[in-house]
């Protein structure tokens, strides 16, 4: 599958953290809150800081891209899976499910056009729990018809009983950093890549 090239429009809110990071050595009047995020195009991890005065509750959807945003003042940048809280990690399958639930025909196209990846492996193994005999089947039944829905796989490919949790099991497993191929998620970040977050912002009064 071919990664869009976009920067994230939306994203859905993981954690809100009102007086930000407990590590965070400042004071707390200098401590901006922060709002740990999943992006919906590229399920990139984000660290969000709100506007001044406004709360953010975990499966909120907010607009990060570059009109104006009602909620987000700035995005602190990516971070690493890791980073996550215990609260932002539980959120994570929940979250990935919301983005599939809002565009699902996106996932149905991987069952759907998903092609080999080497003489060896195809796409689709790449699927927990999927191994040759699944894949063939898949191949099959899409080779007679298009797949319509998750429900339609369900019904026509008896080996698959839960095709949308196959996807959300396999993209939490990319936004961790626990695969060597990413079919739906942009790689994690390397270190050299987060950026410090940024404390000059002028204040949140808007």
């Amino acid at each position: 599958m071919v990664m869009p090239a976009k920067r994230e429009e939306e994203a859905i809110v993981l954690d809100f953290l009102q007086n930000g990071y407990a590590s965070d050595p400042r004071p707390l009047h200098l401590k901006d809150p922060i709002a740990q995020s999943l992006g919906t195009d590229r399920f990139t991890l984000l660290e969000l800081v709100p506007k001044k005065d406004v709360m953010l509750q975990p499966r909120a959807k907010v607009y990060i891209g570059e009109k104006k945003r009602e909620e987000i003042h700035h995005v602190n940048g990516r971070i690493k899976a890791e980073k996550l809280t215990a609260t932002g990690a539980s959120e994570l399958p929940f979250a990935v499910k919301a983005i599939i639930d809002a565009e699902p025909q996106r996932f149905i196209d991987f069952y759907n056009k998903a092609q080999p990846l080497s003489i060896r492996t195809h796409a689709l193994e790449l699927l927990p729990g999927i191994g040759k005999k699944h894949m063939q089947e898949i191949l099959d039944a899409r080779g007679e018809k298009e797949f319509s829905g998750f429900d339609d796989i369900r019904a026509r490919v008896k080996l698959i009983t839960d095709p949308e949790k196959l996807i959300i099991n396999r993209i939490v497993a990319e936004i961790r950093g626990e695969e060597k191929h990413y079919l739906f998620a942009a790689p994690p970040p390397s270190d050299d890549d987060i950026r410090p977050p940024r404390h000059d912002f002028p204040p949140r009064r808007f």
